[in-house]
């Protein structure tokens, strides 16, 4: 497992981290006792940085890892988030505060290594998929900043979804020390110029904007929510439905266009287009650490083997871009 900092929260993360999240649902619907044997087998191999949300779950997710790590007593980098929604606009900076202290509470910590902002950022607030505008994330910065002045939290951050152009506004003005961005196989649109007809959202290099900023970058759905098994089926516990982001319509469209990389199997360069997408996402040139939404013991396994065996070479990259600039993709 490679380890890198994590922007300028200074926070040491391993490459590949543990998402705790609904769509993989493990941490949210699973058996206590896989709860910890899996996340006990993360942190022997490596994995330091376990990523929820009070949204999860509607706080299972930060009940049952808090549970876990209470049991295990690891030394690992939690990161948690604060959704806001109706009232909580009329009074950003209490509602961050009490959020935080609630997720506090469900964690059974008095700190959490990194609290950041989980809404979309949009021009316009949009109440119906919780979008915020660029001057409420400034807002709910300072807010976010009190919580790290006051030691409840060791670093702030915010979310990198919604629309490009308020995304890399907020980006500029608020100074993060963290985002999340999506990407994956699909769109990797946040690292790389995409071609005009691109078919999906153009996250307009949000990697390098990033950079410059000293922003540490999680890298999220880098699965698609596990559309790039390129199978409609889920895992048990996963979310039975999954709102894509910033590719297709529906998940069942993504997994279809997932059966595009195909070929990177069939030439040799991965033994699953699963594997191709995480060794993808892991070894880009930007990303601190790269969420995996785990569902099972077994999954993490997979995952792990994977990053062990290293980056994509060049020829696989070079199919890579090829195939995300498609036009038969569209």
């Amino acid at each position: 497992m490679k380890y890198r900092t994590l922007g300028s929260s200074g926070l040491n993360v391993s490459s590949l981290g543990f998402g705790c999240g609904a769509v993989g649902g493990l941490l949210v619907r699973g058996e206590f006792s896989e709860m910890v044997r899996t996340v006990a087998y993360a942190v022997d191999s490596g994995i330091t940085y376990f990523d929820t949300a009070a949204l999860y779950g509607n706080g299972a997710s930060e009940r049952n890892l808090g549970k876990v790590l209470h049991e295990l007593k690891p030394k690992v980098v939690v990161g948690t988030k604060v959704r806001l929604g109706g009232d909580d606009l009329e009074d950003i900076h209490a509602a961050v505060v009490s959020s935080v202290e609630a997720s506090l509470s469900r964690l059974q910590m008095e700190r959490v290594d990194l609290i950041q902002l989980h809404n979309p950022i949009g021009p316009d607030r949009d109440q119906a998929r919780g979008w915020i505008t660029v001057d409420d994330v400034a807002i709910a910065a300072e807010a976010l900043k009190d919580v790290v002045q006051q030691g409840k939290a060791g670093a702030w951050g915010i979310n990198g979804l919604g629309e490009t152009k308020a995304v890399h506004e907020a980006l500029r003005v608020s100074l993060p020390q963290t985002i999340q961005v999506c990407y994956n196989l699909l769109n990797p649109s946040a690292a790389t110029l995409v071609a005009s007809d691109f078919p999906f959202q153009d996250y307009e290099r949000l990697f390098i904007s990033a950079n410059e900023f000293n922003t540490g970058i999680i890298a999220i759905r880098i699965l698609a929510g596990g559309a790039l098994s390129g199978v409609p089926e889920r895992h048990p516990l996963g979310s039975s439905e999954v709102e894509p982001i910033a590719t297709s319509s529906s998940y069942s469209a993504d997994a279809q266009r997932a059966q595009s990389f195909q070929v990177l199997v069939d030439a040799g360069h991965a033994q699953s287009v699963i594997e191709a997408a995480i060794r993808f996402a892991v070894y880009t040139n930007g990303p601190a650490t790269s969420l995996v939404g785990i569902s099972s013991y077994e999954q993490l396994q997979q995952a792990i083997t994977y990053v062990e065996r290293g980056p994509m070479d060049g020829e696989a990259l070079s199919m890579i871009r090829q195939l995300s600039n498609s036009n038969n993709m569209k």
